[in-house]
């Protein structure tokens, strides 16, 4: 496969909206860090995929050893910063140093549909009570991460390859 299949051309507009909705959302609780909102909008994209079969963001993961991680986000997450829409906070999270993201403002969702806003806040309710240990343990059980090499992206077509335990759809018994 070449460089330009692998990778994705990601909507950054449309990726801050997620990602600040996802924080004005759950980035308060104590347990959501960096590592939780990797996930979630890894799950969000991935599961979003599935389910629509397009892209939320075109966000490009890579397969990173604590699971799937967004190639954009330091951008989006500087942007925001500098926008004033967030803010980044050094904690602590039990033993672990945590970098953790508070909204500021009420985000804009002017780029996100209804169907779009409801999928994410279905993934925060499923993932933003977890700790990064756990959120990271089911990250590493879904197949397009399981099926890519180290540090490569992972390809969003591999979410119709997904186990019934990861699987978001379903599927017409054949």
């Amino acid at each position: 496969m070449t460089e330009a299949i692998e990778k994705n051309e990601v909507n950054l507009p449309k990726l801050k909206q997620v990602l600040h909705y996802i924080i004005h959302n759950c980035g308060c609780a104590p347990n959501v860090g960096k590592t939780v909102l990797w996930k979630i909008l890894y799950f969000s994209d991935f599961d979003y995929y599935e389910l629509f079969e397009e892209y939320l963001t075109g966000e490009t993961y890579y397969k990173l050893p604590h699971g799937p991680a967004p190639g954009d986000f330091d951008t989006a997450i500087s942007e925001l910063t500098t926008e004033g829409k967030i803010e980044a906070v050094d904690s602590k999270y039990g033993k672990y140093d945590q970098k953790r993201f508070l909204s500021c403002d009420k985000p804009d969702v002017s780029l996100l549909s209804a169907t779009e806003l409801q999928h994410i806040e279905n993934t925060i309710s499923k993932y933003s009570h977890m700790n990064a240990s756990q959120v990271s343990a089911i990250s590493h059980a879904d197949l397009p991460y399981i099926a890519t090499k180290d540090t490569a992206p992972i390809q969003y077509e591999l979410v119709f390859y997904r186990d019934p335990q990861m699987s978001v759809r379903e599927y017409p018994d054949d």
